[in-house]
């Protein structure tokens, strides 16, 4: 079951490093430690080959690049490729300009991810080399819904067999993949959609989890999906009248924090195809 995996990250605490977006940073470290892992901050290219070196896993956001930082991202990845290291890539905004799609299309040329976790749209993106993002939102014309569920699972087990990574695709409906299997999870709630940057602590969330269960990646990336859409959803029903979204955030990383085995395996809301 799926709760084992939050087990393995709190038993192991895996020691994650981030090249994130500077909007959502301080949101993606205390996710971390509202699962179990401990969070690291590093972008700078003379720091992330030493950083990334005492890490288990790699979590490289493209949110808000600089010539720099996209530096420190293929320093960092090919060093944790070298070390054998767990390595996620969340090609936020992809398809929005060149400078992301471009950026994003070199590091998965030049280093092996892991896991690959995006919206429907920067991963139709990646795969297809064109594609509409609202922003760093996904397009409403790509959005995976009932209708187009099958093409959907169809799509990201082949974009999983192409790349050799596992793919998240997170949304209304989120879809988990190898090439082999996809878990398609229904947790969360709407409004999550109103707060910056769930997108990008479920990226380090993820990171954690893959870390923390070896042998066991594709099980693990499906357990961090499921334990952010439920703590959306536990967060929800936490929310007093004259609650925003500020207070929903910090309800949701709440709910992570008190998050256990029963009450995952419980909550999470999945089936397999």
């Amino acid at each position: 079951m799926l709760g084992s995996c939050l087990e393995n990250v709190r038993k192991s605490v895996p020691l994650v490093h981030n090249i994130t977006n500077y909007v959502t940073v301080n949101d993606v470290a205390n996710v971390l430690l509202a699962c179990g892992g401990s969070p690291i901050m590093s972008d700078e290219p003379e720091d992330v080959e030493d950083i990334t070196s005492i890490c288990g896993g790699l979590n490289i956001n493209i949110g808000t690049l600089n010539k720099s930082s996209i530096k420190g991202m293929f320093l960092a990845g090919k060093k944790a490729n070298e070390l054998g290291h767990k390595v996620l890539l969340d090609p936020v905004g992809a398809g929005a300009s060149k400078l992301r799609t471009n950026t994003a299309v070199k590091l998965m040329e030049e280093i092996k991810f892991t896991v690959i976790r995006g919206n429907i749209s920067e991963i139709k993106t990646l795969a297809l080399g064109s594609g509409t993002t609202k922003g760093v939102d996904a397009d409403v014309a790509d959005a995976v819904t009932e209708d187009s569920l099958d093409q959907a699972v169809a799509f990201v087990k082949g974009f999983a067999k192409s790349t050799g990574s596992i793919v998240a695709i997170t949304g209304a409906i989120d879809l988990v993949s190898d090439s082999e299997k996809c878990y398609v999870i229904r947790n969360g709630r709407a409004e999550m959609g109103k707060i910056t940057g769930t997108g990008c602590q479920l990226s380090g969330m993820m990171t954690a989890f893959v870390v923390a269960n070896p042998g066991n990646e594709l099980e693990a990336a499906a357990a961090a999906v499921c334990t952010m859409g439920l703590a959306g959803e536990i967060g929800w029903s936490n929310m007093l009248p004259g609650d925003g979204n500020s207070t929903y955030r910090n309800r949701i990383i709440d709910a992570i924090y008190n998050m256990d085995k029963d009450t995952l395996d419980k909550g999470a809301k999945y089936e397999i195809r």
